[in-house]
């Protein structure tokens, strides 16, 4: 820290009580009484370096009072003085020449006191002016310091302002943040910081269902991808610095870096560092109560300073205009800030009452990257006057249809219903890592694990639900296991749905697009209705017949050398999809190329067979329970020449047997 020695005499001024005395051989004759503190002082040396001074010791007339004492004693009051009875001090010691040290603690007040008491250079050649305004310069070059000098502004502020003190401090913050900030763009840290955030995202953990289905990985922790905003290496050094200044003072100290032309990103981190300070409630498992004032912001927190541990709690509509405050300053370029973030400042906004203006802002937000953000964020907690729901479902609504009239929410990236075919669908059940998902298949994912979140819920009403799940539309979702899955607890908890209610919403499920398990589980839930489990058992067969069919169609050719000529299949109605007979026929010609006649493998037989006989036992247990609950015959024989189960399966285990 930069310091400046002032003064060559030694220690004369001692201290008793309240009351300073200059301990030389003359009597002192003028007391400056500054708040509680007294100041014993002579004449000479003030008048020689202060104008006001001067000017009030001549103007000073004692009162008349026969046995009032104190001689020619000279009284004077100076409660107004920037910086106190602290700063007069070091303007006493200057006065006497006592040696004093200037520092970034010290030279703000000091030069506020000397700009009041008019001490320049003209009753004194190098005069307290001229040194503070020299000593600051030399502050104002280094970052520590001006951020000290910055914060003891605030003290101060009427003269601070007025002498461009504040705005320079600001002006030398933000250039040297900007300077540093260009400078570790150049070198690639912006890119390393963004590989960082990639993995981290991939690397996020994925929760199994209650009934072993896969819901596509809906991940149930991290941040989006601006989550590490304010930990990028070599560019966040500046955040805890700035973030132990008053509002005012961050406020405009930001408002000067965008002026300045820094990025948004390393804006945004720093804003977010700064809330997390001052907002104990962004955190979901702390309380204002259990949490220090200045909250625990990463790594490397330094301990508050005395001046900030002193500060009792904020009330609520300081928090509210804090919150208000920081949401108007963010970026608006998408994705700087985290979704993370914005969800816990959108469950403080909701929690503080803060206006609707702002919870819109924040609701646009996270609905333009609601890709990024986690199910247990997604969570807002209803807090209205009216509580029907544990959680609030009409923000998340608001949230999903902000994010699906954006843009990026219907722009490129997505494929069109009409040329998605089935076995694209299942084949994506199997997806790499889910940055390869579109982000409305995220958001599919996402509102699918919510759904079954907020499904045991007793008071969601069945509108509601089918609300929030209809907006998704069905080409999102590679797979139906996460909807089939919350639609099966909103019906365990609400056993008192009508059979029309219930078929309402199975609506929502496509049939075609479950998983072989989600199948299995679908076709022995007695949840569903009756429809359902038959539009589920028809779908799995009529696949189990396409997959056969291909099976046979691969076998056929390699039999016969591969000549690319569709051989009739046996049963003489199993239907052959586009891409089973491009693959077949891919592979028949890779293996005629090298004389090999491959037969199909027995283990694929014995699947086929396998399954096959699980379907016919399924059918015979439903045909049972239809029998029991009294369905006249007509429907099951419907059922069964529907699915023909009776007549395609006698026709593929003799031909499968002769393989």
């Amino acid at each position: 820290m930069a310091t400046m020695k002032l003064g060559s005499k030694p220690e004369i001024f001692v201290l008793e009580g309240l009351t300073w005395r200059c301990m030389t051989e003359l009597e002192s004759d003028v007391v400056v009484e500054v708040g509680e503190m007294s100041f014993y002082l002579h004449k000479f040396p003030l008048l020689s370096r202060s104008g006001v001074l001067q000017r009030m010791i001549s103007e000073y007339q004692a009162p008349q009072e026969d046995g009032g004492g104190g001689g020619g004693m000279c009284t004077l009051q100076l409660d107004d003085i920037p910086g106190g009875a602290k700063a007069f001090e070091l303007a006493a010691r200057f006065c006497y020449d006592v040696k004093i040290e200037l520092n970034a603690h010290n030279v703000v007040c000091l030069r506020c006191a000397a700009e009041y008491l008019r001490m320049t250079d003209d009753y004194a050649e190098g005069n307290l002016i001229t040194q503070a305004e020299s000593f600051l310069a030399d502050v104002l070059a280094n970052w520590k310091d001006s951020i000290k000098a910055l914060e003891t502004c605030e003290g101060v502020l009427p003269t601070a302002e007025d002498l461009h003190i504040v705005s320079r401090c600001i002006t030398a913050l933000a250039s040297k943040a900007c300077a540093s900030d260009a400078a570790a763009c150049s070198t690639g840290h912006a890119a390393a910081s963004a590989s960082a955030v990639a993995v981290a995202a991939k690397n996020a953990s994925y929760d199994a269902l209650w009934n072993g289905i896969g819901s596509g990985g809906t991940p149930r922790g991290g941040g989006g991808a601006a989550g590490a905003a304010a930990g990028c290496s070599g560019m966040d050094w500046w955040y805890e610095d700035v973030s132990f200044l008053s509002l005012p003072m961050f406020k405009r100290l930001i408002q000067a870096m965008e002026g300045k032309g820094m990025r948004p990103e390393s804006i945004a981190g720093a804003i977010m560092f700064y809330a997390g300070r001052f907002l104990p409630g962004l955190k979901r498992n702390t309380s204002f109560s259990n949490a220090s004032f200045g909250g625990d912001c990463g790594a490397g927190s330094r301990s508050i300073t005395p001046r900030a541990a002193n500060v009792s709690a904020p009330s609520e509509g300081d928090q509210r205009y804090f919150l208000e405050e920081i949401v108007a300053l963010l970026p608006a370029k998408k994705g700087v800030a985290s979704t993370r973030f914005l969800l816990g400042m959108l469950r403080t906004a909701m929690l503080l009452h803060a206006s609707p203006l702002c919870r819109e802002n924040l609701e646009r937000r996270i609905g333009a990257q609601l890709e990024d953000a986690c199910l247990d964020d997604l969570l807002v907690p209803n807090l209205g006057y009216t509580v029907e729901t544990l959680y609030d479902i009409d923000c998340v609504q608001r949230i999903l249809d902000y994010f699906m009239s954006s843009t990026d929410g219907l722009g490129t990236g997505y494929t069109s219903p009409a040329v998605v075919e089935e076995g694209s669908q299942l084949g994506a059940l199997h997806a790499g890592s889910p940055s390869s998902l579109s982000p409305i298949t995220m958001v599919a994912k996402l509102m699918d694990g919510y759904l079954a979140e907020v499904a045991p819920d007793t008071n969601l009403k069945l509108p509601k639900f089918q609300a929030l799940a209809a907006v998704v539309p069905d080409y999102a979702r590679p797979v139906d296991d996460g909807i089939y899955r919350a639609m099966d607890i909103y019906l365990k908890s609400h056993p008192w749905l009508s059979e029309s209610e219930r078929e309402q919403l199975c609506r929502l499920m496509n049939c075609q697009k479950l998983s072989l398990e989600a199948c299995t589980h679908a076709a022995q839930n007695e949840r569903l209705p009756l429809r359902v489990v038959v539009q589920v058992l028809f779908f799995e067969q009529l696949r189990l017949r396409t997959s056969i069919a291909g099976w046979f169609f691969v076998s056929g050719n390699a039999a016969a050398g591969g000549d690319g000529a569709p051989q009739p299949h046996p049963g003489g109605s199993a239907i052959v999809p586009k891409g089973a007979a491009a693959a077949g026929q891919s592979d028949a010609d890779a293996e005629a190329d090298e004389g090999k006649g491959k037969e199909l493998p027995a283990e694929a037989i014995t699947d086929v067979k396998a399954r096959v006989s699980e379907l016919e036992k399924e059918c015979m247990s439903m045909k049972q329970e239809i029998r029991r609950l009294g369905k006249p015959r007509r429907s099951w024989s419907l059922l069964t020449r529907k699915c023909r189960f009776g007549t395609k399966v006698q026709q593929a285990q003799p031909t499968m047997s002769s393989k």
